[in-house]
Parts: C-alpha cells; structure tokens; sequence
C-alpha cells in the first residue's frame, strides 16, 4: 500500500469521497484547459486564420475530438493513467481550439452569463445527483433517446433553418443535459463505491472516464445555455 493509501485509510475517509474528488478535479482541469485554448485562439488573428479560417483543419479537428472519445470510453481500463490523463487534456485542448468562435460569435456578456447559469445548474444538479435517493437508471434511458432526437432535430434544422425549430432544440436541449448532469453523476457515484482504494491506476482511469463524461454534460449545456443569452457581435 503507497504511503498517499495508506494516509487516506488512516483517516477514515471514503473511497468514494476520493474518486468523486479526482472526477472533478480532473473536470475542472478539462473546462479551464478549454477556456485557456479558446480565448487564447479567439485573440490571435494568426491561430483564427488557421484554425476557424480553414474547413479543412476545423473537420479534422473535430473527428480527432470523436476519436479521442471513443478512445477514452472504450478502453481507457487498458490504459496507464497517464495516457488516459494525457489523452483527456488533449481532447479539452481540441475542444478548446473548436469552441473558439464562440468568443468570436458572442459578446463576452453573453458569455459570462451562460457560463454562470450554467455552472449554478450543473452544480444544484450534481449535488442533487449525489444525494438523492431515487434510482436515476430508468430517467437516464429516457435522456439518452431525447439526446438521439435532439442530433437528429439539430442536423434537420441545419437545412431548414427555422428559428423556432432552434428554440426548440435548446429548450431541450437544456433539459436534457441538465438530467443527464443528474443521472451521470449518480452512475459516476456508484461507480465509486466500489473503487478499489489501493489501486491507484484503476482509480485514476475511473476518475478521467467520469471527469470526461460530466465535462462534456457541462460543455453541452453550456453551449445549449449560450443560444437563450445570444446577442452575436453583428
């Protein structure tokens, strides 16, 4: 047992309190690696001429993003910790760079406050996720069919551009994040009960699987946020 272990049993805490901590440590490390890469791409003419300026980097971009998902969700448990660790900062990285017309889009008063809203959501919703009692299993596979009808409504949209559709598809797609922000929580939280406190390797991976799926909840209620706050810079 690694003295860190054997220093965590000493004192009587949880291994479920330890993993739950890792997960948004690590989350929080994602969503401010995104933020720094963002507006860091967003204030340079040279890296927005690049980057947002050219169809062809912005599509490998992001395949590379679903890769790196797919990639960490299927296998991460035959990963070390730190290719999981380093691969995850990689996609907040890419995620940064692509999300970085926002700050070109949208005025930062739009931003600031989507971004407050949604932080006061995801919190009230992930404290409510770890306290309740009520198993969240069944309403998570609702949430996941209303994920599949929301793509699918956003890609018709894209060639109907209607206004109300658009309205539409961000009601929904707040409340379906804002679920899935419960739900996951929840099954992240289970997951941790069962953490194997002296494996520190396994610990890691579970704690980067768990921060990526509440980082992209956050990231994507986020941007559903950002439509209601609107007010592009034309």
């Amino acid at each position: 047992m690694s003295p860190e272990v054997r220093t965590i049993a000493q004192s009587g805490i949880s291994a479920v309190s330890v993993y739950m901590r890792q997960v948004y440590q690590w989350m929080t490390a994602g969503l401010a690696a995104t933020a720094a890469v963002a507006y860091g791409v967003a204030g340079s003419p040279g890296l927005q001429e690049v980057i947002l300026g050219n169809t062809i980097v912005m599509i490998g971009l992001v395949i590379a993003q679903f890769g790196l998902v797919i990639a960490l969700s299927s296998s991460v448990h035959k990963m070390s910790a730190s290719t999981a660790t380093a691969l995850f900062l990689l996609y907040s990285i890419l995620t940064g760079a692509v999300l970085s017309s926002v700050f070109v889009i949208y005025p930062i008063a739009s931003i600031s406050n989507a971004f407050l809203v949604t932080a006061g959501t995801f919190f009230a919703m992930s404290v409510y996720g770890t306290v309740t009692k009520r198993d969240l299993t069944a309403f998570g596979s609702f949430l996941g069919m209303g994920l599949i009808g929301l793509i699918i409504a956003m890609l018709v949209n894209v060639f109907l551009k209607s206004s109300m559709m658009d309205f539409i598809v961000s009601c929904l797609g707040v409340l379906i994040f804002t679920g899935l922000t419960a739900y996951d929580t929840q099954k992240i939280r289970n997951f941790g009960l069962g953490a194997p406190l002296s494996d520190g390797t396994a610990m890691r991976r579970g704690a980067i699987l768990g921060a990526l799926t509440l980082y992209l909840d956050f990231i994507n209620l986020f941007l559903m946020m950002l439509r209601f706050f609107g007010g592009n810079r034309d």
